[in-house]
Parts: structure tokens; sequence; C-alpha cells
């Protein structure tokens, strides 16, 4: 039983009829010389838009139709990379992106590149079965893996041309950018924390915005504000929302900890919602949404704690530390001198949506999920799992939003080596980033200074996969 590629069209005068996509591309518009010719009156162009395929990855792209394409309600702007049960809009006609099987009772219909789309052959429905369904899905998904895992290596070979070193920072970075996650990047001032933000934001073809966090900075700074507009011939007033830095794809928050609680917290909605809420409308955020915010460390003067909802929103806390010594002359003889780097972009953000989207569809297996909830539990002082540095030194340990992440950073570093397979590695390689933040600690260990990621790598020297018994038990 063999699978391709098929149009399935919804709504317009051949409803039910079934094109199978072969010899691509496959031009779709009104003149007779596209390979779908859509009728005249719904308001479709010449040549409208075009579906290509590489590698067994199909898009489709709008060829400046006055009109537009959309893919599931939305106008595409760049090629569309299309999965199945996408929805096109073309005027008013609509048809799903599907798999027809060719063993299946009822035919696709199949045209020649120079048969122009007639009369519908009546309603045709494939119904796959779970298993075709699933090999289906992981096909798909290596395909995607192997056109983008290239395009993934491409962005941080361009953001090291102007960042030295810091490899690990660089890949938590493309990590949480994968996994739809914000990232909190803790150092002292000069470690080029700023710097590798803007650099990323410049290879990414994405829009960017920074805000320097300011104790005099106000939550409408960041969301937006309204602005009374008078109509002079009439003398009618109304508002006018004037939207906010915050209507970005990456958003810089700078010093996040130099402004005081109430204007951190304005990030709260949109960094959980991907929405912002101003005199009672909602404004939503265009995908992708990436916050990264630097922040200074709280023994130094002028600095506010963030809150513990607000700290909870991002993905991950990453540590700047000093580069190392060779690093560092690098850094010294390339800074002081007059070359210049120009950056190209290497990634769009269809590509980046793409990518969030296969992360989230990458299956786990019962023992990695077992194995990343039994790591976050082990950091709350009541669980009968929690080493005995937990239960001494941490008030308060990480909530079950740890464990999804954990799972969304194994996926990610699963797709950033080129693997379908999550394993409990990619979990391990995650707990500092995702669990440091998330612990606690007490008097006692602020008094004894005892370093949050001491614990974690106890708990994970303490805590382990789950075995043969865990299994048998839960039968």
């Amino acid at each position: 039983m063999t699978a391709v590629k098929c149009l399935r069209i919804l709504v317009g005068k051949a409803a039910g009829t079934r094109i199978s996509l072969t010899s691509p591309p496959v031009t779709l518009g009104r003149s007779n010389d596209n390979r779908i010719i859509l009728s005249p009156e719904i308001g479709a162009s010449r040549h409208h838009a075009e579906l290509t395929e590489n590698d067994g990855v199909w898009s489709v792209c709008d060829l400046g139709s006055m009109n537009g394409t959309y893919v599931n309600d939305e106008r595409i702007v760049w090629p569309r990379v299309l999965h199945l049960g996408d929805k096109i809009k073309i005027a008013s006609d609509v048809m799903v992106f599907e798999n027809h099987s060719s063993a299946s009772t009822t035919p696709a219909l199949s045209r020649s590149p120079d048969e122009p789309l007639g009369a519908p052959s009546g309603p045709a429905t494939v119904v796959l079965d779970a298993g075709e369904s699933h090999v289906e899905l992981a096909a798909e998904t290596a395909a995607q893996l192997r056109l983008l895992v290239p395009l993934l290596e491409g962005v941080l070979a361009e953001i090291s041309k102007a960042i030295v070193g810091q490899k690990e920072i660089l890949h938590s970075l493309m990590l949480a950018l994968m996994s739809r996650g914000h990232v909190l990047m803790i150092g002292l001032p000069g470690l080029a924390k700023t710097l590798m933000i803007r650099t990323m934001a410049e290879v990414l073809d994405l829009r960017f915005s920074r805000i320097q966090f300011t104790p005099d900075l106000m939550p409408t700074d960041i969301t937006g504000t309204d602005v009374l507009e008078v109509d002079e011939s009439t003398g009618r007033k109304n508002y006018r929302f004037i939207r906010g830095p915050v209507f970005t794809n990456i958003l810089l928050a700078d010093e996040i900890n130099r402004t005081p609680p109430k204007t951190q917290a304005a990030l709260l909605e949109a960094m959980q919602e991907y929405h912002v809420t101003a005199s009672g409308e909602t404004y939503p955020l265009a995908p992708p949404f990436f916050v990264l915010a630097t922040q200074n460390p709280l023994e130094q003067e002028g600095t506010y704690p963030l809150p513990e909802a607000q700290l909870d929103r991002f993905m991950f806390s990453l540590r700047v530390d000093y580069p190392s010594e060779a690093e560092e002359e690098k850094i010294a003889e390339s800074t002081t001198s007059d070359r210049s780097i120009e950056l190209k972009k290497r990634m769009s953000g269809e590509e980046i949506l793409l990518l969030q989207k296969m992360v989230r569809r990458l299956p786990v297996s019962r023992h990695v999920v077992k194995y990343a909830t039994r790591l976050a539990r082990a950091t709350r002082p009541d669980d009968p799992r929690a080493p005995e540095a937990v239960k001494k030194w941490i008030h308060c340990g990480a909530g079950p939003r740890a464990t999804q992440y954990l799972l969304l950073a194994a996926k990610s570093g699963a797709v950033m080596r080129g693997s379908l397979v999550v394993n409990c590695d990619d979990v391990r390689m995650a707990a500092f980033p995702v669990l440091r933040h998330r612990m606690f600690t007490n008097f006692a260990a602020d008094s004894e200074g005892v370093d949050v990621d001491a614990i974690i790598a106890s708990v994970l020297k303490e805590v382990h996969e789950p075995d043969e018994a865990d299994y048998q038990n839960a039968r």
C-alpha cells in the first residue's frame, strides 16, 4: 500500500474532488496553462499559487496574487511548508492537503501536467489505520529533519562569526527557540549577553525589538498605550491603540531586574498566552514570539528580584560565565581592530515555526516521560525520592511546568543531533537550565552558601531511570 500527496477540494465547484500531486511544480490559477484551473468568478489571479516538492516535503507559495493565499486562515508571505491536514484557501475555494492510498477503493483524481481540473468525480474519503498514520508521520518528520538540521547548524555557525566561545549558551538558546520557550540569561556586565541576542536576531529573519529596563519604565512602555485622536473635520474624538515593542518576534528585555516588579509583570501575559490585553481589547502576538531577558546578579545595587511567577515563565535560566583565557585573547584581538563582520540571514520565520511544530509532534517513550517526571518531583522536599540535599536546603521545588520543559528541551536536543529518538540523556542535558530557577533555597542553604546547581547535581546522581520493577508495579 502506497500513499501519495493530494489536494481534496472542500469548498468550491469541484467540492469532493481529490487531485493527486504528481510531477511538481503544481500551479493554481484561472489561466488555462495552470495544472489546476480555478473558476474566474471566485476572484483568483491568473497564476495565483504554486505547490513545489523537495525531498518529499511539499510547500505552497503565493505568486504575487491580489487576494492572497491562505494556509489555515493565515495569509502567507513567503513559501509555507505543508503538513497533512493543512487547509489552503484561495478566494472562496478551500482545499485540504492530505495523503491518499493507492489501494483505496475510491481512486484519487489523477491528472497529467496538461490536464486542468474538470468536473468532480464525487466525494472521496481515505481512512488510514493508526499504524499507517504513525509511519506516515515518522517519514514526514524524518524528511523535514534532513532539511532543517543543516539550517540549525548554519545558524550556529553564523552566530559564531561574531561570538567567541559560549557554545553551550548558544546551543541552549536554539533549544529554547525550537521549544517555544523564553530564556533568562544571568551574568555580570560585559560578558556579551546582549551581543549574543542581537546577533541571533540578525541571523534569523525575524522582527527584533529591544527594551532597556530602567527603574522608571512603565508597563505601557512595553505593551503599548491608547492615544486620543481628534478628527478635525467632524470634531469626533476616539482612542487608538499604539502597539508597544512587545509586538515583535524576538524581544530583548535588557537588564530586566533593573525595573520594579510591576513593570516586569507586564510581560507575564505575553510570555504565557501570546497576546496583550489593553483597555479591554485583546491583541494577538504574531508567532514565533521569543523573549530573551538579561539579568545582572541580584547582589548588585539597584536591582529587583523577579517574582516567582515571572521566573516560572522562562523555560531556561542560563548562567553566562567568563570566557577561557584563549577565548578572551581572541575577543580582545578581534574587537580592537577595524574588522567588520557581515552576518547573513540563515533561517526564516516559517522554518522556525516548522521546527517548533516538528518538536511538538516528536513522540516520547513512556520511559523518558517517567524519568523526567521523577526528576522534577525529586526537587520537592516532601517527595519520597528527594535526595537529602533537597530536604535539607530546598524550601520549594519545581512545579509541573518543569516536567513539560524537560521533555520539550529533550525533544529539541534530539532534533539538534539529527535524531527522532528522545532518550534520558537528552533530559539530563536540560536539567540545569530548566530546574535552577524553579528551586528556591531556604535560610540554611543561603547561610552556608550552597549553590542550587550542586543540589541539582545531587538530584541527577540519586534519581535513577525507571527499571523493570517500575513497570511491573504499574500493571
